[in-house]
């Protein structure tokens, strides 16, 4: 049920949504002439390695001095129009086509890059795999959204959302699936999912 959930709300998504592409697709390129679209290695069920599909919402290289590193709320990577999309989750409209692949769920874990630099500690690289309750959650597809994106502001540490990711898995069921995506839905209009505070 789960799957054929995701393939007809992503295909109705892509649909749907297509007037906004052009939108955001028109901006970005206004804005700076960069590439609209970026591709990024990400972690999938069992470990497998896939690349995610995203609206670009920083400037171009933004890695280039830092290398690999988490964002936060008021990055100064960020665009204008960026912090836009950001807030509102449409850099993200891209991974619907990961959704209707089967890359990912609509709801599950977030999925991460397989190293990146932590944004709260001492900064140095960080191995996902040794933060506690990684492998738990790498038993489901990863999601556009989840209990942690939902529950937990954008920069919390990866201990703390893994506990979430974790206690998903363990609970995890249709229904929650769909409080989950009413509840990102809600999110998306409030334009909150950057916000550091309560969400909902």
């Amino acid at each position: 049920m789960k799957r054929v959930f995701d393939m007809l709300l992503s295909s109705a998504g892509i649909l749907i949504s297509i007037p906004v592409w052009m939108i955001i697709i028109f901006v970005i390129k206004f804005q700076d002439g960069g590439p609209v679209f970026f591709l990024q290695k990400r972690v999938g069920k069992h470990g497998k390695i896939f690349r995610v599909i995203k609206f670009r919402s920083m400037i171009v290289d933004a890695e280039k001095e830092s290398g690999p590193i988490q964002a936060t709320e008021h990055d100064s990577r960020v665009t204008k129009f960026g912090r836009i999309l950001r807030k509102t989750a449409m850099d993200e409209l891209p991974q619907l086509i990961n959704i209707w692949k089967g890359d990912m769920s609509f709801v599950g874990p977030r999925a991460l890059r397989p190293e990146e630099k932590e944004v709260r500690g001492n900064e140095t690289m960080l191995k996902i795999e040794n933060v506690p309750k990684y492998k738990e959650r790498l038993n489901v597809t990863p999601g556009l959204t989840g209990l942690a994106q939902v529950y937990l502001p954008a920069d919390a540490t990866r201990r703390q959302k893994f506990r979430y990711d974790a206690l998903y898995v363990r609970k995890r069921s249709f229904c929650l699936d769909l409080k989950l995506v009413a509840l990102s839905f809600w999110i998306t209009f409030k334009g909150k999912w950057e916000s550091s505070g309560k969400k909902i």
